[in-house]
């Protein structure tokens, strides 16, 4: 029988195996120069992305809170439902890597206590985004996760296509690409 510890050092395991190939910044990913995080908080609807195995449960509505916490970082509140229409919340803590910038950060959905350990975090590099902070491009410079945002559940699709059309230009294969149903 597994201890609550060991449980521990094996997700951590995976999480830093499965993050290490995001730790490099590929030549052809470029995050935006300059992100307004105050800006940026707020909730944002998934519109697009590509596959991720911790996102395959998520059937539909599925949408990211940002805010401030007491210590200056970004609080992620990731919420979707399942196909048996259960409400799924996820949160975790984003770590700014390029401040005053604000465009690259790494996000850690660890336990609250263990968030401090240097593992278990994933690229969150903003892309592309318009200048009324209304729709965004995320994704990591390993070209493997990618999500198109926007504040509006149903955004027009010419501009979703703009923004897919931006990660194609930053060599994301988009072959994969899931559309996520907003109702």
């Amino acid at each position: 029988m597994k201890t609550f510890a060991s449980s521990i050092r094996q997700g951590a395991f995976l999480l830093t195996a499965m993050f290490a190939c995001s730790a490099y910044a590929g030549s052809e990913v470029q995050a935006v120069p300059q992100l307004d995080l105050k800006k940026y908080l707020g909730t944002w609807y998934e519109v697009a992305r590509k596959p991720m195995y911790f996102q395959n449960k998520c059937a539909y509505n599925v949408t990211a809170q940002y805010s401030l916490n007491e210590n200056g970082n970004v609080k992620v509140d990731n919420r979707y439902y399942q196909k048996d229409g259960k409400l799924m919340q996820s949160e975790g803590e984003a770590f700014v890597q390029n401040a005053p910038a604000n465009s690259k950060l790494k996000v850690s959905f660890l336990p609250k206590a263990l968030r401090w350990l240097p593992v278990g975090r994933g690229d969150y590099w903003v892309l592309k985004i318009d200048p009324q902070y209304q729709m965004a491009l995320v994704g990591a410079p390993s070209q493997k996760y990618l999500w198109v945002l926007s504040r509006d559940p149903k955004p027009e699709p010419v501009l979703v296509q703009r923004y897919l059309d931006a990660a194609v230009q930053q060599g994301y294969d988009l072959s994969d690409i899931i559309y996520t149903v907003q109702q």
